[in-house]
């Protein structure tokens, strides 16, 4: 049985990989869907092109990790893609976030970062050559942010270690891509806060494009997928000017937007 694998399938980005996978793996036989909420997964099960198996739960709790496990151990699937969408932001200063609600910022750390790490985990000894995980990013990975403190610290991390298992995953023939979007149009900015940066809503990307931007990239063999040209220009001055000097920049455009 091949399969792709998609966490955070319920809305946005992970929703959109759900639709466009089937056009990218012509030959699967199913996708596995995770997400807390079943109810948008079994609307997402009727419009699949690819049939669908629902893990409905909370990837910041063990169950659900239980039953991914079981499923793989019962089924032994070929899994051909696995698609670590899952995770949600929240902006503002550190300490204002934290005096609102103390787990917040432990909440995001587990759900970007720790969750990540485990379903790769679980998942590599069922991929092989032509394997393909892509793990979604963002551009506050490029660069520290103020009023995006812990978000943009957990995009490093994912960053990081999707650069860092491409070359270690390499010689198997799997390819890891981490995708790095900016501000994208979906349901995030219910959790993050509303979008307010006249900059940011003019970078504003439809989620199509960004996967389907990802998935090309991905058959293309790259490491890291940038979607846009203002994002492009986002990573090449991170690497260009000194991070302090951005982060002066970012506080000062904070204080006059």
């Amino acid at each position: 049985m091949k399969i792709a694998v998609v966490t955070g399938a319920s809305s946005g980005i992970g929703r959109e990989f759900v639709r466009q996978i089937p056009f990218f793996y012509r030959e699967l036989d199913e996708i596995w869907v995770i997400a807390r909420r079943e109810d948008r997964l079994k609307q997402l099960e009727q419009t699949s092109r690819t049939a669908v198996r629902i893990i409905a739960g909370d990837l910041q709790k063990n169950p659900v990790y239980k039953e991914y496990r079981r499923a793989l151990k019962e089924f032994r699937p070929e899994v051909r893609m696995l698609v670590n969408a899952a995770g949600f932001g929240r902006s503002g200063g550190f300490t204002d976030i934290a005096s609102e609600n103390r787990k917040t910022h432990a909440d995001m750390i587990r759900l970007n970062c720790v969750a990540l790490t485990r379903m790769t985990e679980l998942t590599l000894p069922y991929m092989g050559r032509g394997g393909r995980i892509l793990n979604i990013a963002s551009a506050a990975a490029f660069c520290p942010q103020s009023g995006f403190a812990v978000y943009a610290a957990t995009k490093s991390f994912v960053l990081s270690l999707s650069r860092a298992l491409f070359e270690e995953l390499r010689p198997r023939g799997i390819i890891v891509t981490a995708v790095c979007p900016g501000p994208v149009d979906t349901e995030f900015f219910r959790t993050s806060g509303e979008l307010t940066s006249p900059l940011k809503k003019l970078t504003l990307a439809k989620a199509q494009a960004v996967v389907r931007r990802a998935l090309t990239d991905s058959r293309k063999r790259k490491a890291v997928s940038v979607y846009g040209l203002p994002m492009k220009a986002a990573a090449a001055g991170s690497k260009l000017l000194p991070h302090g000097l951005i982060l002066r920049a970012e506080s000062l455009f904070l204080k006059n937007g």
